[in-house]
């Protein structure tokens, strides 16, 4: 009887990918990587101090720009929060204590659980820091707070916490003249937004109240105008256009292998 068998056909390689965790970057160069852009960042802040005068010439024509533009009064907002002593104090506690603990815990639960949206996020604050260190050297400014013809009143002096010393000319832990851009509430923005991006739940957008909180102590505290937050959102805007999130296939390991055994031959005839 004539037979014959049709040479089995090799299964296609199979593409084995690996989680997303391939694509975390080492700790301890994140660690020193962070550590030093804050340290960089500190000291840039400090080297703006010492121009007092050009500060607060620089505060009166924002807050010049701001009635021109008919921009609702900071004033508004602190009215609000001064009709409740509980009410300021939360706010108060809330800008100084919240700003470098929740971005801080949105980097790390990025690296552990997103690591490609932790550099893309990581890479996005270091370009919206950097650009705000830049203005904070070049435009001085006074926080409204400061400035007397606002008539705000500086409600972390008043009804405390404060992370600021009483007076800002020889303030050697903060540098109270960099008031443009609010990095307060840029970060702010950039955790809310990274977190809607990074997840799928229904419930992520809720983020945005925390940009949006942010928004309304930072200026009801009187140590923002709402340029200062106009401004970093369109900083913001233009990192987040230049740096685009990586392409999941980059940040994952591709490995292809053979199969252990062929499929059998799809015909046999004897």
């Amino acid at each position: 009887m004539d037979s014959r068998t049709e040479p089995a056909e090799r299964e296609p390689d199979i593409a084995v990918r690996e989680p997303d965790t391939s694509a975390r970057p080492p700790l301890v160069r994140e660690l020193l990587l962070v550590v030093g852009l804050f340290l960089v960042y500190k000291f840039g802040r400090q080297l703006a101090n010492g121009h007092t005068g050009e500060a607060f010439r620089n505060a009166h024509h924002v807050w010049d720009a701001e009635r021109t533009l008919r921009l609702p009064g900071e004033g508004t907002i602190q009215d609000a929060l001064l009709s409740s002593d509980t009410l300021v104090h939360i706010a108060n506690t809330y800008y100084a204590t919240v700003h470098f603990p929740a971005t801080a815990l949105f980097l790390i639960w990025l690296y552990l659980r997103r690591p490609r949206h932790y550099v893309w996020s990581r890479r996005v604050l270091a370009a919206l820091t950097a650009a705000a260190l830049v203005l904070h050297l070049t435009f001085p400014l006074a926080p409204p707070r400061l400035l007397e013809a606002t008539g705000l009143v500086d409600t972390g002096q008043v009804y405390g916490p404060t992370v600021y010393g009483s007076t800002p000319q020889t303030d050697s832990m903060a540098n109270q003249f960099a008031a443009m851009p609010s990095l307060h509430f840029g970060w702010a923005l950039m955790l809310a937004v990274g977190l809607v991006v990074a997840t799928s739940s229904r419930w992520r957008w809720l983020w945005l109240l925390h940009p949006l909180i942010t928004l309304l102590v930072v200026v009801g505290t009187a140590n923002h105008y709402w340029l200062d937050a106009l401004v970093v959102t369109t900083l913001l805007g233009i990192a987040l256009a230049v740096i685009k999130l990586p392409d999941p296939a980059r940040s994952l390991v591709v490995r292809r292998h053979a199969p252990a055994r062929e499929l059998a031959a799809p015909g046999v005839r004897r």
